[in-house]
């Protein structure tokens, strides 16, 4: 949160205890981002406690005894309850176009461009955000908890490893923008450079005004980006 927007002692601490108590499949359905967001907006007030159908009416229970809400049910707009899901791929049937591994919140899908990818059972939570955007449908999901549902079909050592798998995967996501940004910014001011040499002693053409002008507020947008980083 921003600096300049303090978080009050007892909604962090209670911010915390919700996160604890949710199955961290970082799936989406509950309408927000990731499971912590939606953690914090349950703990400003800004959420309902019913919108997380991994951690169904059991979850919603434990999320109502932190909070001394109601246990509501489970909002059907946001899914229903169920078993606990592991995606499979058909690698007989995978391209290796790599949509899946950019959609997995926790990095449990291995592979690379133009070979055939596999799933990392252990890391993944089912979330079901590989399904759509796999472009031949070589992706199922196949129940691994039996009768099993809800919160009832995880445990806290499930969820500490997909949270610690989806913390582990936004670090390295922020570091990667942060060296595209730096070559980016490199390759501007080296192009900049060469522009400056090959004018140099010259009437200055137009074209070689509107290059320069192009590359300086590509350099001024890096630099910005840099610094709000």
């Amino acid at each position: 949160m921003p600096a300049s927007h303090p978080t009050a002692p007892e909604t962090q601490a209670l911010f915390l205890c919700l996160n604890d108590a949710l199955p961290q499949t970082q799936c989406t359905r509950c309408g927000f981002p990731d499971c912590a967001s939606y953690a914090r907006a349950m703990a400003e007030g800004q959420a309902l406690i019913n919108q997380c159908p991994p951690g169904g009416q059991a979850g919603i229970e434990r999320l109502a005894a932190l909070t001394g809400r109601p246990a509501l049910p489970l909002n059907p707009e946001h899914g229903t309850e169920g078993p606990r899901h592991v995606a499979i791929i058909d690698e007989a049937w995978c391209i290796g176009c790599t949509l899946c591994i950019k959609a997995c919140p926790t990095d449990a899908i291995l592979g690379a461009n133009k070979l055939m990818h596999t799933v990392i059972e252990p890391w993944c939570t089912g979330c079901e955000l590989c399904i759509p955007v796999c472009p031949v449908d070589c992706i199922a999901l196949e129940n691994v908890s039996g009768q099993q549902t809800g919160w009832a079909a995880w445990s806290p050592s499930l969820a500490q490893t997909a949270r610690q798998r989806y913390e582990a995967r936004q670090t390295r996501l922020v570091r990667e923008e942060q060296l595209h940004q730096k070559q980016l910014l490199a390759k501007a001011e080296h192009k900049l450079a060469d522009l400056e040499m090959h004018t140099k002693g010259k009437e200055n053409a137009p074209e070689a005004d509107r290059k320069r002008a192009i590359i300086e507020a590509a350099l001024a947008k890096a630099k910005a980006r840099q610094q709000g980083a």
